[in-house]
């Protein structure tokens, strides 16, 4: 959980974009949300601060998305669609579950859509996939669906994606600590929160046995 309110300040604490996409939700666990999604440029400035679009793309889906309201907001809608679906993928492996039908299947849908996006190219001296469509506003779905079908299948090449236990977090994150035990998504936001709960919770239970007395 952070307090920042918009995905320009939220912290990028997941160690992939699609958790960081996922965690635009701010809380998943008490309560849900608020969704730091709102417009359609919320999802643009996103996918610019995780490297998925560069500038000019997202100065060009911004125009078209002023000039194509409808759609960017259709655009959005479908953004989120695949969002929750991820969510529920990858919260799916913290908990060491199956992952839903319905969920799969969504991303499936998007990683369909994605797929002829892509082309092999030269860069520099090797070959590397490229995007070929840089001006549809669905395009930074496409590229989110891509990079996490493929972070999902390299599951057992890869560190563990854990939840949050912070108050009223749930956001999810890679597990890059030595003994693959660490807790919270940032130690300064939902670290600090817990032990200042726990700090509180420790004073009201002397005052109360003190009261007692």
């Amino acid at each position: 959980m952070d307090s920042a309110k918009t995905t320009a300040d939220m912290r990028l604490v997941g160690g992939h974009a699609c958790l960081d996409f996922v965690n635009t939700v701010d809380a998943r666990r008490e309560r849900w949300g608020p969704d730091l999604l709102q417009t359609y440029a919320d999802l643009v400035v996103w996918a610019g601060r995780v490297d998925l679009i560069e500038a000019d793309e997202g100065r060009g889906l911004l125009a078209k998305a002023s000039a194509r309201p409808a759609l960017a907001v259709a655009a959005l809608k479908r953004a989120k669609t695949l969002r929750e679906a991820l969510y529920a993928a990858l919260h799916a492996e913290a908990a060491g579950v199956i992952v839903p039908d319905d969920a799969l299947q969504t991303i499936r849908d998007a990683v369909a859509q994605a797929m002829p996006k892509r082309s092999l190219s030269n860069v520099g001296d090797r070959l590397a996939w490229q995007w070929t469509e840089r001006s549809n506003l669905n395009t930074i779905s496409w590229r989110v669906a891509f990079g996490a079908a493929e972070f999902m299948v390299a599951r057992h090449d890869r560190r563990s994606v854990r939840e949050c236990t912070g108050p009223n977090c749930g956001w999810l994150f890679i597990d890059t600590s030595r003994g693959g035990r660490r807790r919270w998504c940032s130690d300064e936001s939902c670290g600090t929160h817990t032990r200042v709960r726990r700090f509180r919770a420790k004073v009201d239970a002397a005052r109360s046995a003190i009261r007692r007395n």
